[in-house]
């Protein structure tokens, strides 16, 4: 049996779908069950990662567990951000998955940069740690940014070029990142539990293509068939550049703002040959994924630029 967590998110469903289809017993935590996919051999538990409710029953004989679940709001009822909550979630979990006999943790986290670290990012990497400290076989994947119709940082950078004919483009846009194509991070992360190298480790998945991030938007501008006009600034200008960011891509600040700062300096893998000589992957190049991503946003909803 395995876990799901974040069922309802992003990643979550998605990796639901890709194992369901290949008939593995799986249950699925989410705060509203009923928002689940309905998928042949899935069950739909509700839980709460911040309050631990449920997370015994869902972890029940389960072999292996997937931590599929970020927090990104400013901050709880309570007040507190959203760093302390991810740690409070990691925390409960780890406890629980270790008491429940959880052969391995599978976690999506962020690649480590350069200090410093933004909090974004370091908040990930203290999950990471709790998670692998708490059972021993468990496995964290790292990835920069997702190339995928439903991933947060493409839809912020395609809505830019969909909305500005002119992009000004803070001092960060010459940071280099590889990023990852939807379709990898799911293979990957399918693939984990019959990975025994992967086991105890973290590993970096990244695309086979070096950009900048001004390459990055350059390309996904080309590629929606649009010309786009750069105008670089000297300074990296994020807190007020966040909040001209969210107004025009309809993003919450408090999702953008974090991102934002994790574009501050190089997220370059530590070895990106490693992964997929390890799960036999080979990686989809950049242009690719964008292609596929937005021939999938298109399917579900117009693209003004397009």
């Amino acid at each position: 049996m395995e876990l799901v967590t974040g069922a309802t998110g992003y990643v979550g469903a998605r990796l639901l779908r890709r194992l369901a289809g290949e008939g593995r017993p799986l249950r699925a935590l989410a705060r509203r069950p009923e928002r689940v996919e309905p998928l042949e051999g899935v069950e739909a538990l509700a839980g709460d990662l911040v309050s631990g409710a449920g997370l015994a029953e869902a972890l029940d004989g389960c072999a292996t567990a997937y931590y599929l679940v970020h927090s990104m709001e400013a901050a709880a009822d309570n007040g507190s951000p959203f760093a302390d909550r991810d740690r409070g979630a990691a925390e409960r979990f780890a406890a629980a998955a270790a008491a429940a006999g959880v052969e391995r943790i599978v976690y999506l986290g962020g690649i480590e940069p350069a200090p410093p670290l933004s909090a974004h990012l370091h908040s990930r990497l203290e999950v990471e740690r709790i998670l692998l400290d708490a059972v021993a076989g468990s496995t964290a994947l790292r990835a920069s940014i997702v190339i995928g119709s439903g991933s947060s940082s493409f839809r912020i950078l395609v809505r830019l070029v969909e909305r500005l004919r002119v992009l000004p483009l803070p001092a960060w846009r010459a940071n280099r990142t590889q990023p990852v194509a939807e379709r990898d991070v799911i293979e990957y992360l399918a693939r984990t539990p019959a990975v025994a190298g992967a086991a105890g480790r973290s590993l970096d998945i990244a695309g086979p293509d070096l950009l900048s991030y001004g390459d990055m938007i350059e390309r996904i501008a080309e590629a929606m068939g649009v010309g786009r006009t750069p105008l670089g600034f000297g300074a990296s200008l994020t807190p007020p550049a966040a909040a001209v960011v969210a107004a025009l891509t309809g993003q919450p600040l408090e999702l953008v703002r974090p991102l934002m700062e994790s574009l501050e300096s190089d997220l370059l893998p530590r070895d990106p040959a490693e992964a997929p000589r390890l799960y036999d992957i080979r990686p989809l190049g950049f242009d690719r994924a964008v292609e596929r991503a937005l021939r999938e946003w298109e399917s579900l909803e117009s693209l003004g630029a397009r």
